[in-house]
C-alpha cells in the first residue's frame, strides 16, 4: 500500500479511534458489562462449536430455509454457483466470509457479473488498483476524497467532484439502476442464533435489506459466526458496532428467520410476500474445525477490527499485513488454517512485532500475539522462516546475543 493510500487509512483510523475513546468513556460501566457477557457468550459458543452447528441445521429447516454446509470454499463456491449458474448478474453485500472464499473472481470467471452494494466496495471493485480493504466496515478507507472522485469519474464518464454528497448520488444511482435486474442476493451474517436458526447482520447504508429481499437470498457464513440465542447474537453485534465505528448501534440491525411469507387471510400461511422466496445458508467451515482443535481462540473474534486500529504494523504496511479481508495478526492467524502455513508465512507472520496492542484494544481481549508466537514456532519447525531468521538464532546459540 502506497504513502497515499496509508495517509487516508490512518486519517480515517483517527476519526474511528477519537470517536470510540470518547464513547468508551461516556458509558465505561455499561460498555464493560457487555464485553463481559459478549465475552462469556462466545466462549460457550466456541466451547460447544458442534452442538451449535447441529442445532442451528436443525432450526432453519424447521424455519423453512435451505441450509449447505460446505466443509472448505471449493465446496462453497461450486454450490452457489450450482444456485445461480443461469444468473447474468447478482448482488451482494459486504462479507469477508464471501470474500474469504474467493467469489468475485470465481463468479467473474464464469461471465457472471457481481454488483457490490456497499458503497465502500463498490468504490475499491470499479477500480481493481485500489484493491486492498483497510478495515472491516471501511473497504475504501484508504482512498481519500480525491481519489474516489477520480475513479467516479472514469467509470461513469463525467466529471464528478471531490465532495461527498456527488460521490454518493452517482454511485447509489448506479447501484439501484443495476439491482433491478437482480434475482439473487449475497450477504454474511454477523452473527447467527443456532437455537432460534436466526440471521443477524447489521448495516448502515441499507444496502442488506435490498439484497436479502431479491427472491433468492443466499447467506455465507463461517460457523464461528454461531452463538445460542438471538439475545446473545444482538449483544455481539452490539459490542462489534461500538468498537468497529464508536457508535452505540447501527443505523439498520435485520434478523432473518425464513423466506418472505403472511398469513393474514384467515391466518392461513403463505410463501412469497415481499422478500425472499428462498433463503439459503451456507455454513462455511473452511478451516474452523481445525482451529478449533489447534488455536480456538482465534474463533472468539466479532470483527470488529479495533485490532489493526492501533496495530503498529498495520499502519505502516496497511492490507498487506493480512489475509483477505482477515485483516492484522488475527487474520494471520486465521490464513494459517483455511489455508496454510506457507500462506500464512506470505501474509505477514513474521512481520509482527508482538507488542500486544492487538489484545489491549479488542473487546474480547483475544491474545493475538501469543498465537502469533506459536505459529512463528510451527513455521519456524517445518522450515518455513526469513533466512534472516536462521543467522539471528545461530548469533543467540553461539554469542547469546542476535548481535
Amino acid at each position: 500500500m502506497d504513502d497515499a493510500k496509508l495517509d487516508a487509512m490512518r486519517r480515517s483510523f483517527n476519526i474511528i479511534e477519537t470517536r470510540k475513546k470518547k464513547l468508551l468513556k461516556d458509558e465505561n460501566e455499561r460498555i464493560s458489562k457487555l464485553q463481559e457477557r459478549v465475552k462469556k457468550i462466545r466462549e460457550y459458543s466456541i466451547g460447544n462449536l458442534e452442538e451449535l452447528i447441529e442445532t442451528a441445521k436443525n432450526r432453519f429447516l424447521e424455519n423453512g430455509m435451505e441450509v449447505i454446509f460446505a466443509e472448505n470454499s471449493q465446496v462453497a463456491l461450486d454450490e452457489i454457483y450450482k444456485l445461480i449458474k443461469d444468473e447474468p448478474i447478482i448482488a451482494k453485500s459486504k462479507s469477508n466470509n464471501v470474500n474469504e472464499i474467493g467469489l468475485s473472481a470465481f463468479l467473474g470467471s464464469k461471465g457472471i457479473e457481481i454488483v457490490e452494494t456497499d458503497l465502500g466496495d463498490r468504490i475499491v471493485q470499479m477500480d481493481p488498483e485500489s484493491y486492498g480493504p483497510s478495515h472491516p466496515i471501511g473497504p475504501a478507507a484508504h482512498l481519500d476524497m480525491e481519489k474516489i472522485a477520480q475513479i467516479a469519474s472514469k467509470k461513469f464518464g463525467v466529471e464528478v467532484q471531490p465532495e461527498p454528497k456527488s460521490i454518493l448520488d452517482i454511485f447509489k444511482a448506479d447501484i439501484i439502476e443495476r439491482l433491478t435486474n437482480c434475482n439473487v442476493g449475497i450477504t454474511g451474517a454477523n452473527s447467527v442464533a443456532a437455537e432460534d436458526g436466526a440471521l443477524v447482520m447489521v448495516h448502515n447504508e441499507g444496502n442488506i435489506s435490498l439484497v436479502s429481499m431479491k427472491d433468492t437470498h443466499i447467506v455465507v457464513v463461517g460457523i464461528d459466526k454461531l452463538v445460542r440465542t438471538v439475545e446473545d447474537a444482538v449483544s455481539v453485534v452490539k459490542l462489534e458496532t461500538i468498537f468497529a465505528t464508536g457508535k452505540k448501534i447501527p443505523a439498520y440491525m435485520n434478523v432473518i428467520t425464513s423466506p418472505s411469507k403472511t398469513a393474514d387471510i384467515e391466518q392461513v400461511l403463505l410463501k412469497d410476500m415481499y422478500g425472499a422466496k428462498r433463503v439459503i445458508v451456507i455454513l462455511l467451515d473452511n478451516g474452523r474445525s481445525d482451529a478449533l482443535k489447534q488455536s480456538k481462540e482465534c474463533l472468539l473474534c466479532i470483527g470488529c477490527g479495533s485490532c489493526i486500529v492501533s496495530c503498529p504494523v498495520y499502519n505502516v504496511t496497511g492490507s498487506d499485513f493480512g489475509y483477505r479481508g482477515y485483516l492484522g495478526g488475527r487474520g494471520i492467524v486465521l490464513s494459517n488454517f483455511i489455508t496454510d502455513n506457507k500462506i500464512c508465512f506470505d501474509s505477514g507472520l513474521f512481520k509482527c512485532t508482538l507488542c500486544g496492542l492487538c489484545t489491549l484494544e479488542c473487546p474480547v481481549n483475544i491474545k493475538t500475539n501469543e498465537m502469533i508466537e506459536k505459529l512463528r514456532e510451527m513455521s519456524v519447525q517445518s522450515g518455513v522462516c526469513p533466512d534472516e531468521h536462521h543467522g539471528t538464532s545461530e548469533k543467540i546459540k553461539k554469542q547469546g546475543s542476535p548481535f
